[in-house]
């Protein structure tokens, strides 16, 4: 019976093997993508050549410790895949992505992506996404303004702290962690959160990826997007 921790390396590990000769990857943020980054350096030392662009500075420093080419997405004039953890996901593939911070960074590398895989443990699927917490990316300034615009659509907003400290993107912005209700429809009420002013961007993904990749008590599950 594997581990939750071995769910992660099992699903990430299996992911690592969609990597060909002479792709740019788009590498995500957090603990399964740990995983997959380990694999890919074995690989590279066994004569890949891949170049990465990354979502986060967690992730670069690391590619760069364990000797993975990284390119910056400036110079990646076309992504070949995206390989990136979730939070949640529900049946329809839609997803909330965002507890490592990299939200915003995340989207837009999966949206350049030609493909894009999330890799995962068990516990990440879900029925539902409603009533989980779902992170924003909000400038300093905006905060004040944006916590009171969420409240009226009827979440209840929590700004990020992290080791006794707001909790700072890369983008050098906070997050405020919301949370609607179980009956909310999330793809519905992150669409209205866009369009707020302040609001930079939601951690809500919508069905961008063509497959997930899921470690589980026995092994590793595909489920294609139909």
């Amino acid at each position: 019976m594997y581990s939750k921790e071995e769910q992660k390396k099992a699903a990430a590990w299996q992911a690592a093997m969609e990597v060909k000769d002479n792709m740019v990857l788009g590498l995500g943020t957090g603990s399964t993508v740990y995983y997959l980054i380990e694999k890919l350096s074995q690989r590279i030392r066994g004569g890949l050549n891949v170049h990465v662009t990354a979502t986060s500075l967690e992730t670069e420093a690391l590619a760069r410790r364990l000797d993975i080419p990284l390119i910056s997405l400036a110079d990646a004039r076309t992504i070949h895949l995206a390989i990136d953890g979730v939070d949640s996901i529900d049946p329809d593939f839609y997803s909330i992505k965002g507890s490592g911070g990299a939200l915003f960074r995340e989207k837009i590398i999966a949206a350049k992506a030609l493909r894009v895989i999330w890799i995962m443990d068990k516990s990440k699927l879900v029925h539902s996404l409603s009533g989980r917490v779902l992170p924003v990316e909000v400038p300093a300034f905006g905060v004040p303004y944006v916590e009171e615009q969420v409240k009226n659509a009827g979440f209840v907003p929590k700004l990020r702290v992290k080791d006794g400290n707001i909790f700072i993107t890369d983008n050098g912005n906070p997050i405020l962690d919301l949370t609607g209700g179980v009956d909310m429809d999330y793809p519905a009420a992150a669409a209205r959160l866009k369009a707020m002013t302040g609001i930079l961007e939601t951690g809500l993904f919508e069905d961008i990826c063509e497959k997930i990749i899921v470690g589980t008590e026995n092994g590793t599950e595909e489920h294609f997007h139909n």
